[in-house]
């Protein structure tokens, strides 16, 4: 299996401080919390570098927590079959196709399925410590692509829609949450092997 980054530690830490901070003013306009799941239901891409850090996570739990690893697992695979006949893409090795039809067949993929990371019992991830990207920027307003694609637009901040409810333009501004794009491009440039998969997939040992 290829190597995490050394530097997605550091990534990790610049994330948590900019959710702390962002938390810190957005106050009760930010409702997250424990239990509050409805951002771990709908499949998503994630990258090299979140499959890399998902997996290292899930080595760990099963050294120091196993009984937990095997739970995780069951899930995963299960979703796995539930859903492999609409995967869009390679069922065997959980890469996403990259065409313009799998892209399109990826948009109505899974849409309500609860991620398998989700703890049914606790309403907790299960890996929260290594959760992927996407996951860490949800909830708090961040940049978002504009519809023609590849800049991120000054203006456009997207956040939960449970959250910010009655505040003005200028208040949700006021708690972005920044995010290192650059930096963690970088570390994608460090793996060898690149392609999107899904979480389940990347709860999984490793096929390579």
């Amino acid at each position: 299996m290829t190597s995490l980054p050394p530097g997605d530690s550091e990534l990790v830490q610049i994330m948590d401080a900019a959710l702390a901070e962002a938390a810190l003013h957005a106050g009760d306009w930010l409702l997250c919390k424990p239990g509050c799941t409805q951002c771990c239901h709908g499949a998503f891409a994630i990258n090299a570098l979140d499959a890399l850090r998902l997996r290292a996570g899930m080595e760990t739990l099963r050294t120091k927590e196993p009984a937990l690893a095997v739970e995780i697992e069951v899930r995963a695979r299960q979703w796995i079959d539930a859903h492999r006949a609409e995967f869009p893409g390679d069922p065997e090795t959980g890469l996403l196709g990259e065409t313009e039809e799998d892209r399109e067949r990826f948009d109505e993929f899974a849409n309500e399925a609860a991620c398998p990371a989700l703890n049914p019992a606790t309403g907790r991830c299960d890996v929260y410590e290594w959760r992927p990207m996407t996951c860490r920027v949800f909830g708090p307003p961040v940049r978002v692509e504009n519809e023609a694609g590849g800049d991120f637009d000054e203006v456009a901040l997207g956040h939960c829609e449970l959250c910010f409810i009655g505040a003005s333009k200028a208040e949700v501004a006021a708690c972005e949450m920044p995010v290192p794009h650059e930096f963690e491009a970088r570390l994608l440039d460090e793996i060898p092997r690149h392609g999107e998969t899904v979480v389940a997939f990347a709860l999984l040992p490793a096929q390579v």
